[in-house]
């Protein structure tokens, strides 16, 4: 299986301590705040922006691997945070931040609260501000992610990923998306398999997962960044919704609608298209507005 885990360092800031992964390459500087279940040590999707010769900074969010549930655990104080640790390396300007999933609020905050620091900002397969996630899914999500239970809960998944993979693939893929999962276990490449399995593999909870069902106040009417939204309509993990609010109550939002079949749009048949799209967006004048939202690459 490919090996997604990076090497992180640890930053002790006036509020707290937080963990980091820094990949220096050029000029430009993209920040990623990761997924539900995810911390900084997992490279996922981020090969878009390898590929354009970005540096990236990718932080754990409150309650996720070494950065303590104390460290900023509201979405705002975690942006605060994360620009403290931008001081910290010297970083003055960033090109781009961009929310995966569970991080889109952290990220869109980020671009309301510090838009002197931040030119852009993506948002991939984000949770929005609709009501999330549904109630069954909530109470669910109390009980087996709980202080008490999360360890069990994901040993018995990363078990499941060396002695049962097709069980694991097909328990975790089936809240993914929204369609059949026999269809979407079919339709996966050898090496979009041995990709999840690497993942489901690592995925922890810690206590980040819940913290991150807390409300936070909705930042989009601040946002005056150019803002690409990228989604999914068979997104069985976030809503398609969402992505249809971020684009239409974000001012200066454009949304691309990708043809994957489940959350994990990198996993995609026009995924290259759409990396293509994020290149182009990076490199045009961020004091341009980018019109209204559309969909397609």
């Amino acid at each position: 299986m490919p090996d997604l885990v990076r090497p992180t360092a640890v930053a002790s800031l006036p509020a707290g301590q937080v963990e980091y992964r820094l990949e220096r390459r050029g000029d430009t500087v993209v920040v990623v705040f990761h997924g539900g279940h995810v911390r900084a040590s997992l490279a996922l999707g981020e090969d878009v922006f390898a590929a354009a010769d970005c540096t990236l900074l990718a932080p754990s969010r409150p309650g996720y691997g070494r950065t303590p549930l104390s460290t900023g655990s509201s979405v705002e104080g975690h942006t605060d945070v994360v620009r403290a640790l931008c001081a910290d390396l010297g970083i003055t300007r960033v090109a781009a931040v961009v929310g995966v999933s569970g991080g889109g609020p952290t990220a869109a905050t980020m671009a309301a609260r510090h838009a002197d620091l931040v030119e852009r900002l993506i948002l991939v397969s984000a949770v929005g501000w609709l009501p999330y996630p549904d109630r069954r899914t909530r109470l669910g999500a109390h009980v087996v992610f709980a202080t008490g239970t999360e360890a069990v809960t994901w040993a018995g998944i990363h078990a499941l990923t060396r002695l049962a993979p097709d069980v694991c693939l097909r328990l975790m893929m089936s809240s993914l998306s929204t369609r059949p999962v026999g269809e979407v276990i079919a339709a996966l490449r050898a090496e979009d398999r041995d990709l999840l399995l690497s993942l489901f593999a690592q995925m922890r909870s810690g206590r980040g997962f819940l913290n991150d069902l807390r409300p936070t106040p909705d930042a989009t009417a601040r946002i005056d960044q150019p803002t690409l939204v990228i989604a999914t309509r068979t997104d069985g993990g976030v809503p398609f919704a969402h992505a249809q609010s971020l684009a239409s109550t974000i001012r200066n939002a454009q949304l691309v609608e990708s043809r994957a079949h489940t959350h994990l749009v990198w996993l995609g048949p026009d995924w290259l298209a759409i990396a293509e799209r994020i290149r182009l967006f990076l490199d045009t004048d961020p004091t341009a507005a980018v019109g209204p939202a559309r969909s397609g690459t």
